[in-house]
């Protein structure tokens, strides 16, 4: 992982994020999230932040919520030392977390991550802020594109402070609105992905 810098995001005091400075347009986000002295890190792309997870607490272990997000899971677990927990459904032993079932397809399984007593929901795909591909035109959070006409509903029965994502730096005012909203209009704006990612590639 040497010489992969990355963007710091989602900066508070039980955790943080970064984009990987690998495939810039998707912006590949990953979360280390720290409870009771321990560390558990989340779909995390390659980067050199081993160091600031350390010094958050000690590692406990790695969690993909979605399938194909292998990204540097594998690397991060056997380095540190932790298991690797692949789309958990239910409880992780030990983790202050649970995980809510979004999609259980062939092509797709993904989880979210809901921590209560922090109010912080985590995911991985199925909401986004990178503009003009999840988020679309003045969306602060968006559905992923091929879920905006089966948008996963049972997330606006959550009520969060915090929304971490996947692909993008996170929403951190008002964001229960913020999700109800992105799964209120997914499907009526669709028709703007006719445009918009075509605005995106300009916009490099």
């Amino acid at each position: 992982m040497d010489g992969l810098t990355p963007r710091f995001v989602d900066e508070t005091e039980w955790g943080f994020g970064w984009v990987s400075p690998e495939k810039a347009r998707i912006r590949m986000t990953g979360h280390a999230l720290a409870a009771g002295g321990r560390v558990w890190l989340v779909d995390p792309p390659a980067a050199d932040v081993e160091g600031r997870i350390r010094a958050l607490g000690e590692p406990a272990g790695v969690i993909q919520l979605l399938d194909r997000h292998n990204r540097a899971c594998e690397d991060f677990a056997g380095r540190l030392g932790v298991p690797h927990h692949r789309v958990p459904s239910g409880e992780v032993d030990g983790a202050p977390f649970r995980f809510v079932p979004l999609l259980r397809r062939s092509f797709w399984s993904e989880s979210a991550l809901w921590w209560s007593e922090r109010r912080v929901l985590v995911c991985a795909d199925a909401l986004g802020t990178v503009p003009h591909y999840f988020a679309l035109g003045d969306e602060r959070l968006g559905v992923h594109p091929l879920l905006r006409a089966t948008p996963p509903r049972q997330l606006g029965e959550l009520e969060p402070e915090h929304v971490l994502c996947g692909h993008g730096a996170g929403v951190h005012e008002n964001a229960t609105a913020a999700v109800r909203d992105a799964l209120a209009t997914a499907r009526r704006r669709l028709p703007r992905l006719l445009f918009e990612p075509a605005l995106a590639l300009r916009a490099r």
